[in-house]
């Protein structure tokens, strides 16, 4: 006989969480990004960099990637905000916000996300996928519309909604079944 999950359960253990675990299969999950040393250096490369400093700005095109402990994020261009500590001349600057479009791919060791448009905002820890967001990890693999990742919690949501909030499509997946022993 089959036991039957309770649907939030069933959604929350298909969100990042592929990991056969005990607690996984209780559906407590979270992602590989749970936790990221958001204070580990950011390196970014790319084929061409504008720097709009009056702006606060740094744009990154052609072939970017940008690094951060174990999480890599590419796109085609990538727009840095920063900031400078207040009452330093020439300082470091301090990234505050990453806008990253065109064929935008997120990586962990564990999973793999594109989306037409990345948005990681640094300060608040938050990181979003958005249109047309697939994630993957192994065989199971989930689609929707926005991918949105608490790094400070690794609670993940994907959701069907457009960039504008209003309802697009629904939010889709697959998911491998293990073979049971008889």
């Amino acid at each position: 006989m089959m036991k039957k999950l309770p649907l939030q359960a069933f959604a929350t253990a298909a969100l990042l969480a592929f990991a056969a675990t005990p607690a996984a299969a209780q559906g407590i999950t979270t992602s590989a990004l749970r936790g990221l040393d958001t204070k580990a250096p950011i390196d970014v490369d790319a084929d061409r960099i504008d720097v709009l400093d009056q702006q606060n700005q740094a744009i990154f095109t052609g072939n970017v990637r940008v690094r951060q402990a174990n999480l890599t994020l590419e796109a085609d261009r990538i727009k840095v905000a920063y900031a400078r500590p207040a009452g330093s001349k020439g300082g470091d600057p301090v990234i505050q916000r990453l806008d990253a479009d065109g064929n935008v791919r997120l990586a962990t060791p564990t999973e793999r996300a594109t989306g037409r448009f990345g948005i990681y905002d640094v300060d608040k820890r938050i990181l979003t996928l958005i249109g047309d967001v697939v994630l993957t990890q192994g065989t199971t693999k989930v689609k929707g519309n926005r991918l949105t990742i608490d790094l400070a919690s690794g609670r993940s949501t994907l959701d069907g909604r457009t960039s504008t909030g209003q309802p697009g499509s629904r939010v889709s997946g697959r998911f491998a079944v293990p073979e049971r022993k008889k």
